[in-house]
């Protein structure tokens, strides 16, 4: 997984460092935002290793921020992003953080499914840093490479099923799904 395409841990925390007076807020989907009330419950840091259907080994780090929704409305101004930095100081007492690993923002509520999410722009509007957040996808990084395992990019499901059926997809050690 290449970092170049999404946001890194320090480019993410210089962003809250140059902006400290602001009101930080995140919104999740178009007109939706985490509740005023949310805190930051946890950030991880995990390694990732990895091996795709085209026997390619990727690594890489990612840092998560979890946020939570309290069930009652505690607050009705979110946290400002010196308190966000303040969260971000503790941690990294106790765990350094990767610089280039890439940031997720970890959230759900009762409307929306846990998921991490990247952060995308980072609006300033008014007094508030909007973090605005991208839904992930699966992709398949052998075909972004050229290598195609055999198979067109999008398949019907009668065609899976023939597929299935034939066993024609791949063949052992062919290097593909």
């Amino acid at each position: 997984m290449e970092n170049t395409t999404f946001m890194n841990w320090r480019s993410f925390k210089e962003t809250l460092q140059t902006n400290p007076d602001l009101t930080l807020q995140f919104q999740y989907a178009p007109d939706k935002m985490v509740e005023a009330s949310y805190h930051i419950t946890e950030i991880k840091q995990s390694q990732i290793t990895s091996v795709d259907c085209g026997g390619k080994l990727d690594a890489w780090t990612e840092v998560i921020v979890q946020l939570w929704e309290p069930s009652s409305s505690e607050s009705e101004q979110a946290m400002k992003v010196t308190k966000a930095m303040s969260i971000i100081n503790l941690v990294e007492k106790a765990l350094p953080l990767d610089p280039l690993a890439v940031v997720k923002i970890e959230f759900g509520n009762s409307e929306f499914d846990t998921r991490q999410m990247y952060p995308g722009e980072l609006e300033i509007d008014g007094e508030n840093l909007i973090v605005i957040l991208n839904p992930d996808r699966t992709q398949c990084k052998a075909t972004g490479r050229g290598q195609t395992c055999g198979t067109p990019a999008v398949k019907t499901k009668v065609e899976l099923k023939n597929l299935a059926v034939n066993n024609s997809c791949c063949t052992p050690a062919s290097g593909c799904c």
